[in-house]
């Protein structure tokens, strides 16, 4: 272990809202994650770069339990959300998910109305006392997903005629609608055009100071744009983490710097 992920170890727990300790994720024989170590700040933005298929977003699916779907994954380790580990027997992941919402790379709307794609979650977690509550927090979600103004008048309307940068922001409405404390976001960006690109880049910035956001990106210019935070994993490990800039600027291992001169990708 380098020393850039020793330093982790010193970081004020009372700062962080994710940690994992050793994490190891195997795919029958296939060994993806290898002892991940990590603190993940809360109120921040993380950005989690690496070649592809360096185990970034099958780490990122580890923070809300998403590979317990797959029935050849299996996970060691330690994830502590709050201290607590995510991985205990008596956690529910289905209210784990509740507290760790997820926007996928293509925009995925449900087959429902604005409205109703909104209202899907806080209906089934019972978070709305009535009609007025759910309404309430439908408009406080699409506020924060900056698409309220946009669509307030036609909410009957299906999310799936949405433009496509405007479908990512309902599913990101949708994922806060719950009222998350941690947002991932796994390429968020990659299948929108450069303006719908800007303006998830914009929400993201806005939306840190509701929640700690944790991103994977193919692309470095997003990271450094959006993120406080950056890791880098190569073959299944996270070989650096720090302050963005310092990644950017300043990378303290050579693989991470080969990364991000190009030289390797």
């Amino acid at each position: 272990m380098n020393d850039m992920r020793l330093s982790e170890r010193d970081v004020d727990m009372t700062d962080v809202k994710i940690a994992a300790r050793g994490v190891q994720v195997f795919y029958g024989d296939n060994h993806a994650i290898k002892d991940v170590d990590v603190n993940i700040v809360d109120k921040t933005v993380t950005a989690f770069i690496g070649p592809s298929g360096c185990g970034k977003s099958t780490f990122l699916r580890c923070i809300n339990r998403m590979n317990d779907t797959i029935p050849i994954a299996r996970v060691e380790g330690e994830i502590l959300i709050d201290a607590e580990d995510i991985y205990d027997r008596r956690v529910d992941p289905v209210q784990l998910r509740a507290k760790v919402g997820m926007v996928f790379q293509k925009p995925n709307p449900f087959p429902k109305s604005i409205y109703d794609n909104v209202a899907y979650g806080p209906k089934i977690h019972g978070l709305a006392k009535d009609k007025a509550d759910l309404d309430a927090i439908v408009e406080d979600s699409l506020r924060k997903a900056a698409l309220w103004d946009e669509v307030k008048d036609r909410l009957d309307a299906a999310g799936t005629g949405l433009s496509g940068g405007q479908q990512q922001r309902l599913c990101i409405a949708r994922a806060v609608a719950t009222s998350p404390e941690i947002l991932l976001m796994d390429e968020p960006c990659s299948a929108l055009d450069p303006i719908a690109t800007d303006q998830v880049e914009n929400l993201i910035h806005d939306l840190r100071r509701n929640f700690s956001v944790v991103i994977v990106t193919h692309s470095m210019s997003q990271a450094s744009r959006v993120s406080q935070k950056t890791a880098y994993f190569h073959l299944g490990e996270l070989v650096e983490y720090d302050d963005t800039a310092e990644i950017f600027t300043n990378p303290k291992d050579e693989r991470t710097e080969n990364y991000i001169t190009g030289r390797i990708g």
